[in-house]
């Protein structure tokens, strides 16, 4: 747990320290260029890696716990983008139009897989489930969360703001995500053992794609006067939003969860599968759907929710794991 923990903090650095590299040394010109086709590569990479890791096996040990899955569901594409639909009036003051778009993109994206499977691992609740249910919610997103954001967004805000149209988006995305995924998938027999082995470093391979693609996308909008348009003011006040989101997300997955009468170990799966939010899936799906200009305040919303839900998350996993824990049932969880 420790040392789960230790590489989310350090992770976290990282990230804002690509952020501040991206202010200070922003990719221009022939470099622009560079990262643009750097960035394209890795985000193939990352989704062909992500293919391979999923088993037929985890799809069918968790594919028939489907209230669970309807419920992770009905919280991701349809209670999320709900949410930051009806805070508008709200949201738009205080945030600028650009921030409140990205606050709609952030509602309206997939969970993440590797974090939530490893909280719910933690946290020892329904760890299949979870594999099926986040994987799954990944992979639809692919195709919803564009369409989400088409039906949020009025068409004089997404002119306004350079998100592009639905269809194409939708295949660009299909072309740069899903296609390297099913590719790897198909060729699980024959490099899946090897995946497995390597999965320890294999990790470094996911988080470097998700910072040079970070680093690429906040370079063009720091071009494009990023910083001119969101001052430290409302830095601050979208931090405390991104912490509201989150609090009531988790307050709402986890009545829910007890209302329908789930036990405990799949209230943690959904917990931890419903409230989340993915870089890995959202920031190169940023990349097809904003223009270059619009990709930083749309990012803003999800890499600070990504980092808060991280840390809240590692502390309630510790909770969690401790009900009535023997050191016995401690040590098989961890």
């Amino acid at each position: 747990m420790r040392r789960l923990r230790l590489v989310f903090d350090n992770y976290t650095l990282i990230l804002i320290a690509v952020v501040i590299t991206a202010t200070l040394v922003p990719a221009r010109g022939a470099g622009a260029v560079f990262f643009e086709w750097a960035t394209t590569l890795a985000i193939g990479l990352l989704f062909f890696f992500h293919g391979a890791k999923l088993s037929r096996q985890a799809i069918i040990n968790g594919i028939m716990h489907w209230r669970l899955h309807l419920l992770v569901f009905v919280f991701t594409f349809i209670i999320f983008p709900l949410i930051g639909w009806a805070l508008k009036p709200v949201l738009v003051p205080l945030l600028g139009l650009p921030l409140f778009v990205g606050m709609l993109y952030l509602c309206a994206l997939p969970g993440t897989v590797q974090s939530a499977i490893a909280f719910t691992a933690i946290a020892r609740g329904n760890v299949p489930a979870a594999i099926c249910s986040a994987s799954a919610i990944s992979l639809l997103g692919i195709v919803l969360t564009p369409l989400l954001l088409q039906l949020l967004l009025d068409t004089n805000t997404a002119s306004a703001t350079g998100s592009v149209s639905i269809l194409d988006a939708i295949l660009n995305i299909s072309a740069q995500l899903l296609l390297p995924f099913v590719v790897g998938h198909l060729l699980r027999p024959w490099i899946g053992a090897w995946i497995d082995r390597n999965q320890s470093w294999l990790k470094n391979i996911d988080q470097s794609s998700i910072l040079l693609v970070v680093y690429t996308a906040f370079s063009a909008s720091v071009v494009g006067g990023l910083w001119d348009a969101v001052p430290p003011a409302t830095l601050v006040t979208l931090t405390l939003v991104c912490c509201v989101l989150l609090a009531v997300v988790l307050v709402a997955t986890t009545w829910m969860a007890r209302a329908l009468g789930f036990n405990k170990e799949d209230e943690i799966t959904i917990v931890f599968c419903g409230s989340k939010k993915s870089m890995a899936t959202g920031v190169p799906m940023a990349q097809v759907l904003f223009t270059a200009t619009a990709i930083g305040p749309a990012l803003l919303p999800l890499i600070i929710y990504h980092q808060i839900q991280l840390m809240v998350c590692a502390v309630m996993a510790q909770q969690y794991a401790r009900r009535g824990e023997s050191p016995a049932g401690v040590s098989a969880a961890q």
